[in-house]
């Protein structure tokens, strides 16, 4: 998105896209469109009645009717103005119904994109899409076509005045024009191209901003404060760079626009003084240029307003359009699931042929639990991220109680699958709000309840506010232990028939790993588990084990069939017995 064509103003078929979201408010539309017009008609009715006044009744001292003019051009002015703030206010409500309904139906494809997206695309730029471009989508209606549509019809009832009051003298006027025509011109291709360096820079500062304040520990930790600080004022120094040479622009365009219409008030000035024109027809055509040259200063910057809210829609669109959805045209919907899963021949890639993941075959009956161990990168968290298809497998099969994760509607088969990751993500508000993810249907009694089963029930009530405690962004006044034995509160309360505890255990204390390993025995009772193992300790009493090297199988079996074995996990827990007892 660095640059934008040339022909992205006329891409009428993105501006007919933008428009089917205006249709629900079609009356407001037509009611916008029906105040143009009105207000163009209404523009050169004062210019025409201050020529009356002037060449008839001031000239003959018909001072009753003078006033009486006067009290029309009030009642007109009172009118014009109460229909002016009609079209502003019915224009700015048209376009923030239409942002409303876009930004609901842009979040709601971001919830459906398959997590390989996220993977490829920055959040700041995603914020950037479903914020900062559909508010520009906004200005197509407040200030772009339709206030367009208003200028160019009121220039024309100017114009079309003029030449019937005094043809020869709007040709004097209009002598200087095509200077002006040439600078508005200009003025607008180099507005076009500081906008889009204003946007662009604005993506890149909410992309930078975002990644840096959610990995502010490392930045710190690193003591890389200084060289990160340097990066983003070289990408603040862009944005202030791209909005001088659009403010530069204005600077100069805005003061040609005034010599311009001093000029052409000269003319009409010298020429009916040559003429012996009628002084109300030199007053009105005086109003007249006034009245061209007031939307002619901004109908360029509208031009430049539309072309950014095209381009944004543009941007917006390439969001919602995106395939890589979690399709769910699945039809099977059980209320239980039995826990029974089956990996058949199962290859996996992140990107094209690069499998992670190479001819995975294991069983779990209802009830079993299965550990994972390997190196990191071997392929064991991927493995239980295609088991409720937060991820599409390339060839093999992943089964559920003999039927197919494919056939299953994806509600009913998340709701079945509890996850436990090793980086708990909390959401800023209460710890009741974290467990219960908002949901209405659990109450605050089972969150007590699965809390004491847990054994956090005492931790949380010593907090300030107990269930109520605000937890900050990402949990961060909270430890990870805490975080984790919170998450195990949230997965016992959907009560999941196969639950999968990713690393559940790793980077905790000795307290905090006894309370996890605590929960974790209370969780799989009477759940297919499979958990992802750092510690071999904590896998021992597993039904099977699975060692992963390469994305490939290496061993399969239980504790003491594998150390039997003297293979790859024989060597994998000497390791770890003798870092054990290095660090101890």
């Amino acid at each position: 998105m660095s640059s934008v064509s040339k022909k992205s103003f006329f891409d009428f078929v993105l501006l007919r896209r933008v428009f089917q979201y205006a249709a629900p408010y079609k009356n407001k539309f037509y009611l916008s469109v029906v105040l143009a017009i009105l207000l163009a008609l209404f523009t050169p009715v004062r210019p025409l009645l201050i020529q009356i006044t002037v060449n008839k009744y001031i000239s003959n001292a018909l001072a009753d009717m003078v006033v009486k003019i006067t009290i029309i051009q009030i009642g007109l002015i009172i009118v014009e103005t109460a229909m002016r703030f009609l079209f502003s206010f019915t224009t700015a409500l048209l376009g923030q119904s239409v942002v409303k309904d876009l930004r609901v139906n842009a979040y709601k494809k971001i919830l459906n994109l398959n997590l390989s997206q996220f993977d490829k695309t920055p959040i700041g730029t995603l914020t950037t899409r479903t914020i900062n471009d559909i508010e520009s989508i906004n200005e197509i209606f407040s200030d772009g076509l339709v206030p367009i549509i208003a200028d160019l019809l009121s220039i024309v009832c100017v114009l079309g005045f003029m030449l019937w009051s005094d043809w020869q003298l709007t040709l004097i006027a209009l002598i200087p024009f095509p200077i002006i025509i040439i600078a508005t011109y200009y003025f607008k291709e180099s507005i076009n191209k500081s906008f889009i360096k204003v946007r662009n820079a604005v993506s890149n500062l909410n992309a930078f901003v975002q990644e840096h304040l959610t990995g502010m520990f490392i930045v710190q930790a690193f003591a890389s404060e200084e060289r990160e600080f340097n990066k983003f004022k070289k990408i603040n120094k862009e944005h202030r760079n791209a909005n001088i040479k659009a403010i530069f622009a204005y600077s100069v365009f805005f003061p040609v626009v005034e010599i311009i219409l001093a000029v052409s008030i000269g003319l009409i000035v010298w020429y009916g003084a040559g003429q012996k024109s009628e002084a109300g027809t030199i007053i009105s055509f005086i109003l007249c240029l006034n009245l061209l040259f007031r939307p002619l200063r901004v109908i360029a910057d509208k031009f430049n307003i539309l072309q950014m809210g095209i381009i944004a829609s543009e941007r917006v669109f390439k969001v919602m359009d995106i395939d890589d959805v979690a399709i769910d045209k699945g039809t099977y919907s059980p209320k239980i699931i039995n826990g029974k899963i089956e990996f058949n021949n199962v290859w996996f890639a992140y990107v094209d042929d690069n499998f992670v993941l190479k001819n995975i075959s294991f069983k779990a009956e209802p009830g079993e639990t299965i550990a994972i161990v390997g190196h990191t990168g071997s392929g064991k968290s991927t493995i239980v991220s295609l088991i409720n298809r937060l991820y599409h497998i390339q060839k093999g099969s992943i089964v559920i109680d003999d039927v197919d994760v494919e056939e299953y509607k994806l509600d009913a088969l998340r709701k079945n699958v509890g996850v436990v990751l090793q980086d708990v993500f909390l959401f800023s508000g209460s710890i009741l709000d974290n467990i219960t993810l908002r949901n209405p249907d659990i109450s605050r009694e089972q969150v007590i309840e699965a809390a004491k089963l847990i054994e956090m029930h005492d931790f949380i009530i010593k907090l300030p506010g107990g269930y109520d405690y605000k937890v900050m962004e990402r949990g961060a006044t909270l430890s990870l232990g805490q975080r984790q034995l919170l998450s195990f509160i949230r997965a016992m309360l959907y009560n999941p028939s196969i639950l999968i505890l990713d690393e559940a255990t790793s980077s905790v204390d000795t307290d905090s790993e006894r309370l996890i390993q605590h929960a974790i025995d209370t969780l799989i009772q009477g759940r297919s588990s499979i958990i992802i193992a750092h510690r071999l300790s904590t896998i021992r009493k597993a039904n099977k084990i699975i060692v992963l090297d390469k994305g490939e199988i290496k061993e399969m079996g239980t504790h003491d069939e594998l150390l039997k074995k003297d293979g790859f996990y024989s060597r994998l827990y000497d390791l770890q017995f003798e870092n054990n007892i290095n660090n101890s």
